[in-house]
């Protein structure tokens, strides 16, 4: 019985859920499975796990259709011939990747894949890792298409890009670029691309890697300018005004989150030089924290001083802390002696304050993300370090 348009495997999760609830919204009957049962029931609820702008609306527009069924069980994959794997290749603490999950996933999902099912990657992999799933299954003897289609959407406007943006389909065969291209066809995305799957495996590895040098490139040019004593809201003004040609120079933040970093360094594992320009971006970008409490403890010791962090989520208007690179500066602060007062209006932590205490309380105060509700904050005289320049001029 093949009652289940697509499964998508992962479900529950900021890449996952969203695209289930845009494939139900387009009529196809989507099987959610997940290994979290706690979210299950929150999404059977009616509840979204995460912040994703409209999700929870629509989650419950689509619950009362019978068009989304969630389960635990692998073996809701005997029931569709469309299997989408959101599960995708950390990196280990050696900044190498890491395929243990996956291929343990995959083992446990192998036995109740069909065959002649069409199995969709959704999560960036490590290069090569499209044919290596293949092979895997033709060895198990399923005769299954596997494709690479990455996601490409920015958390918390999920849905929008999901029909907006265009979709590549990295695949050898005719047939299931075919499938794959009516399953996201239907979606309206922009534009189907073609490639073969190892096309579209670095395709995604270089756009997450391009955007994480952008910032490397503008947090070293913050650090150059901060250090000879000059405003860079000055100089950044003079680069920018007018001038078409840099106006895609981001401003100074952390670049943090689940995806950067670690494609940037799955890129370095991929090829024989290790990639030296990703290597001094990973420096730059993960060393900001370090030069900002280098620099506060250099002015004035941090040593029993206390030191407020606004915003522990790796991006502003996110509740995702992970990676996040306010951790870390949590965590070099307190090195340095300072007692450290953590808040966030979206991430529930048993260990953070409410805003008010550490307003009232902190003598530094650093804006670790740049979330809306910090905009127009009365900080007082106090040493501020903004670096996102969300309370007001980039300062520090």
């Amino acid at each position: 019985m093949h009652d289940l348009d697509a499964v998508i495997v992962g479900g529950c999760g900021h890449v996952g859920l969203p695209l289930a609830l845009s494939l139900a919204d387009c009529g196809y009957k989507v099987g959610i499975n997940d290994i979290d049962q706690a979210k299950i029931e929150m999404v059977r609820a009616g509840q979204v796990p995460f912040r994703e702008t409209g999700a929870e609306a629509l989650l419950r527009k689509m619950l009362p259709t019978g068009r989304l069924e969630l389960s635990r069980d692998p073996a809701m994959l005997e029931r569709t011939r469309v299997v989408v794997l959101v599960i995708g290749t950390p990196i280990d603490e050696f900044m190498n990747p890491s395929v243990r999950i996956f291929e343990r996933v995959l083992d446990e999902l192998t036995p109740h894949i069909q065959g002649g099912s069409l199995i969709v990657l959704r999560s960036t992999v490590f290069p090569g890792t499209s044919e290596t799933v293949e092979r895997r299954l033709r060895a198990a003897g399923i005769d299954a298409d596997v494709t690479f289609c990455p996601e490409r959407i920015a958390e918390g406007h999920a849905l929008e890009e999901l029909r907006t943006l265009p979709q590549i389909v990295g695949t050898n065969s005719d047939a299931a670029f075919a499938k794959a291209s009516v399953l996201f066809e239907r979606l309206g995305v922009a534009s189907v691309v073609r490639t073969t799957p190892l096309e579209a495996e670095l395709a995604k590895l270089l756009t997450n890697t391009w955007r994480y040098m952008k910032f490397a490139i503008a947090n070293q040019f913050f650090q150059i300018v901060n250090r000879s004593g000059l405003d860079y809201n000055r100089v950044l003004n003079a680069v920018r005004q007018d001038y078409p040609r840099a106006a895609d120079l981001p401003g100074p933040g952390f670049a943090a989150g689940p995806c950067l970093l670690k494609d940037t360094m799955q890129l370095s594992a991929f090829t024989p030089d290790h990639f030296p320009m990703g290597q001094a971006a990973m420096q730059i970008n993960e060393g900001l924290p370090g030069y900002i409490v280098d620099t506060l403890n250099s002015r004035h010791a941090l040593l029993d001083r206390t030191v407020g962090i606004l915003g522990m989520a790796f991006k502003g208007e996110s509740d995702d802390p992970r990676a996040s690179l306010s951790y870390k500066l949590r965590k070099l602060a307190q090195f340095k002696g300072a007692r450290v007062l953590c808040t966030d209006p979206y991430i529930l932590d048993e260990t953070f304050e409410p805003l008010d205490k550490v307003l009232r309380e902190s003598e530094v105060i650093v804006v670790g993300a740049p979330h809306r509700a910090y905009r127009g904050l009365d900080l007082g005289d106090r040493e501020v370090v903004d670096i996102w320049g969300i309370t007001g001029p980039i300062r520090l």
